[in-house]
């Protein structure tokens, strides 16, 4: 580690200024998950600022994926017009999409770094997520005695639960590990299946789910690489646009909870409640930030509601029982879009996923690309909320890791991406 930051001061680039970043986040999230938010955006700005410095020129961004991506919180702006709290939506439209712009100009300048800059920057990507699974994991064995210890605490009932945002980043940032320069393949499966084997050990289904996901798309993008790789985008969108058509008849006609534990069976009761309430304005919906404000999401659910799902006499009832329809956001990305924003954002945001399907495509690691897609698909649909600006952080950082792999990337967020094909 120490040789790969003494390249990356030398380098003193975009590369340097994102490769710390990297290797800062992963122990940050764990300590205390909003701390993504400051590293990812001073890294990235980091990264802009040295790129002008180095490049001569400013890293604007540009490229159909990103203005899908601004298009999609410019729908969330106006949606502020009809939203319960329009100072909020707004707040939230022009920051996240500030974000975005400006993570979109870390990858291009980035990207146009030097190779041995980039290389050393994904070294210290991959010994930041080494350091943050070893972290979590002594964390989660010692009963989180050092969290504790970093809040100035002995006990702290549910603390073990700040571990699942941690988990989750770091199950999209493991896929890194499969590009790991010099090292040979079953070295690589190795440091994978370490990975994973931790991540299954800390709290956290959501990132078990990912890790198993993307290793299956990894290996679909290992059997079948013209294939693969083109599949996983499309998949996402789908999701994203048939999200209420998938989940409605199920959850009308009632899915047997009664054994489900009671996150998992809440999360049953939020996604029926949420997909009633996309239908009341299915088109330009409630107004972004508006899962918070839905009439009638804190109130728990009916007797009748309750027995549909078999959880009448079930050990989970008495919680369930007083639990809110609601409580913050849906648990569900592709449901939370069309909840705020409708039909009009669950169609920029289909088109936005398959884009950036085609950039994995594309990508200089389609395998790891598409991987790392299907890990953020996974926490998306089942945890957090779309919104959340540690996950937007860790999305981004995800993606400047990308633009470090060892040629440049031809369709990082700042370049322009072609509908037809290799170019």
């Amino acid at each position: 580690m120490q040789g790969t930051f003494r390249v990356l001061m030398r380098a003193a680039g975009p590369a340097a200024a994102l490769g710390i970043a990297l290797a800062i986040a992963p122990m940050a999230a764990v300590l205390q998950s909003k701390a993504l938010s400051p590293v990812a955006t001073l890294g990235l700005l980091a990264a802009v600022l040295l790129g002008r410095w180095r490049q001569g020129m400013w890293p604007w961004p540009g490229g159909l994926a990103l203005w899908l991506a601004l298009a999609l919180f410019g729908w969330g702006a106006i949606s502020a017009a009809w939203a319960p709290e329009p100072g909020r939506a707004l707040f939230t439209a022009c920051q996240l999409g500030g974000f975005v712009a400006l993570g979109a100009a870390g990858c291009r300048a980035v990207a146009a770094d030097t190779a041995a800059a980039r290389n050393a920057m994904l070294l210290a990507a991959l010994g930041g997520l080494a350091a943050g699974l070893l972290l979590a994991g002594l964390d989660s064995a010692s009963g989180n005695a050092i969290r504790l210890a970093v809040r100035g605490l002995t006990e702290r009932p549910g603390i073990e639960v700040g571990l699942k945002p941690a988990a989750s980043a770091m199950a999209l940032l493991l896929p890194l590990a499969a590009a790991v320069p010099g090292l040979p393949g079953w070295q690589r499966v190795l440091a994978l299946a370490a990975g994973g084997g931790i991540l299954f050990a800390l709290p956290g289904e959501a990132a078990k789910v990912a890790v198993l996901v993307s290793g299956l798309a990894g290996v679909l993008c290992l059997l079948t690489p013209k294939w693969g790789p083109r599949l996983v985008g499309p998949a996402v969108a789908v999701l994203m646009l048939g999200m209420p058509a998938l989940l409605g008849p199920g959850l009308a006609h009632g899915i047997p909870a009664g054994s489900l534990p009671a996150s998992s069976a809440h999360r049953l009761l939020i996604w029926d409640f949420t997909v009633q309430r996309i239908r009341d304005k299915p088109v330009f919906g409630w107004g972004l930030e508006a899962s918070r404000r839905i009439p009638g999401g804190g109130e728990p659910a009916s007797a009748a509601t309750l027995e549909r799902f078999g959880l009448v006499g079930a050990p989970t009832y008495d919680i369930l029982s007083k639990a809110a329809r609601l409580p913050l956001h849906t648990h569900n990305g592709p449901l939370q879009i069309w909840l705020e924003l409708g039909m009009v954002g669950a169609l920029l945001a289909a088109v936005l996923i398959f884009l950036l399907g085609r950039m994995a495509e594309r990508s200089a690691r389609p395998g790891v690309a598409a991987a790392m897609l299907a890990s953020a698909a996974v926490t998306g649909l089942l945890s957090f909320g779309t919104w959340q600006e540690w996950w937007i952080s860790a999305e981004l950082l995800g993606l400047a890791a990308l633009a470090s792999l060892p040629r440049a990337l031809p369709s990082v967020p700042g370049a322009r991406v072609s509908l037809r094909g290799r170019s």
